[in-house]
């Protein structure tokens, strides 16, 4: 009788691990993975950095942090020239934001919208963890007609590879809409 119970008991705890570890798997795939991080595009052009911005920190911003070609034939950086604000146009492509505030969406992904300095305009994307090293970016220029790359995450440094803190002097720069705005301090006359 004693070995039954044991026997009963081994075989309870296997199926209750079972099931904490099947629920656990589908919780942890129905909340989108956080893609921040710093990834190498597709073609090996540039390195993209991704961080949480925004007022609640719930969305997804993008800047350029390394290019594999940053200054043009006479050794100036290549300005964003064809941007429709004529304010950006004079900006350093190497350290601008291109992505703008994707927002949580199902299974996981970050929609929004992915500026392209090569046209001057801004596209529909959407952004996921493919695994742990992995992240797919569709894009749309129609509904459509949609193209997918598959960013590597980079852990390394390149020289000429901004590292210091969005809105630092050796970091990206957040357009004015996604910058971090101060968050305003109660005066005493306010709080009467």
């Amino acid at each position: 009788m004693l070995q039954v119970n044991f026997w009963v008991r081994m075989c309870w705890r296997g199926v209750v691990a079972v099931v904490l570890m099947s629920s656990t798997g589908r919780a942890e795939a129905a909340s989108p993975a956080d893609p921040s991080g710093t990834w190498l595009v597709e073609d090996g052009r540039a390195r993209i950095r991704l961080e949480r911005c925004g007022p609640t920190r719930e969305r997804v911003c993008g800047f350029i942090v390394w290019m594999k070609v940053s200054d043009d034939s006479r050794g100036r950086p290549l300005r964003d020239e064809l941007n429709p604000d004529p304010e950006k146009r004079s900006r350093p492509l190497l350290g601008h934001q291109l992505i703008m505030g994707l927002k949580p969406a199902p299974e996981g992904r970050f929609d929004g919208e992915i500026y392209n300095a090569e046209d001057g305009k801004s596209y529909a994307v959407s952004l996921w963890r493919d695994s742990s090293d992995r992240l797919k970016l569709k894009g749309c220029l129609i509904r459509f007609l949609c193209q997918t790359q598959t960013w590597t995450q980079t852990l390394d440094v390149q020289p000429g590879q901004l590292v210091g803190l969005t809105g630092d002097v050796n970091g990206p720069r957040a357009d004015k809409e996604w910058a971090v705005v101060p968050t305003p301090v109660k005066t005493k006359a306010a709080a009467k």
